[in-house]
């Protein structure tokens, strides 16, 4: 039982981050809104795509020296591989101009949907986390997939709640609560957030954190949509801690109805 969402970090393979939302640096017009959409989020770890954004460029004005300034985590991510060796390729690049050992790890196996796939995906899972990487896969609602994925050594899954980029919110929510209670690490929904009711639904059927980047760039006013993200994300966990009521087909009388006062026998005479 927590009091306050100060006292409920998220915790993925021993390593605590501050904040259950996590973003992607894509989409913004430059490179100061990034900057001030990704402080109104409130995250501590900020996706960036090792094929699109160049890591080897860290001074004043750039991308990647931005991130390092305000110290965000950074957690590269493999967007735009369609095979597992390219993957694994894109994740050892990342790691080596990021210095970390974290991945956002991305196997597409259709360009129109996006969709990922997940037989590449747990491939690459597998090559990666001998490699000693921690392997944060995106990948879709399947709990046997993602019970796989785990069993590679995957220390968190990222089921989409939607394609990427849609903005259609969580379109399977059943699909997502059995996956949640088929796997035993956290599960970042990835993917689909349109706007903060969605991300505030994710966080109410019982899901770790979620990911999202397109939601906030595109909106029209992106800092705005990241500090309303940021608080869908907070109500949706404490929705979840506290324990909504169960629902009823009937209505059910707010006030009790004991000490009330009694009905008079006697109809009233009106005049």
């Amino acid at each position: 039982m927590v009091d306050s969402l100060s006292d409920d970090a998220l915790t993925i393979g021993g390593r605590a981050f501050g904040s259950r939302l996590f973003v992607g640096t894509g989409k913004y017009k430059d490179v100061e809104e990034t900057r001030l959409a990704l402080r109104a989020s409130g995250a501590s770890v900020v996706t960036v795509a090792v094929r699109r954004v160049d890591l080897t460029q860290t001074g004043k004005g750039s991308m990647f020296g931005m991130l390092r300034e305000e110290g965000f985590t950074l957690l590269p991510n493999t967007a735009g591989c369609y095979t597992a060796d390219d993957a694994v390729r894109c994740a050892r690049l990342g790691r080596e101009a990021a210095e970390t050992d974290l991945v956002k790890l991305e196997v597409i196996g259709d360009p129109k949907t996006l969709f990922p796939d997940t037989e590449a995906l747990v491939a690459a899972a597998r090559v990666l986390v001998k490699e000693g990487f921690f392997v944060l896969p995106y990948t879709n609602d399947d709990p046997i997939v993602a019970r796989k994925l785990v069993e590679v050594g995957c220390p968190a899954v990222m089921p989409l709640g939607a394609p990427i980029g849609s903005g259609l919110g969580i379109r399977n929510p059943h699909n997502l609560r059995i996956l949640m209670e088929t796997v035993s690490v956290p599960v970042i929904v990835d993917a689909g957030v349109g706007t903060a009711s969605d991300a505030a639904v994710a966080m109410e059927l019982g899901a770790d954190g979620v990911l999202m980047n397109t939601a906030i760039a595109l909106a029209r006013n992106p800092v705005q949509m990241a500090t309303a993200m940021r608080l869908g994300v907070e109500a949706g966990r404490l929705a979840f801690l506290a324990g909504r009521m169960a629902p009823r087909l009937y209505a059910n009388a707010s006030s009790p109805l004991t000490g009330t006062i009694a009905p008079s026998a006697a109809p009233l005479s009106i005049e």
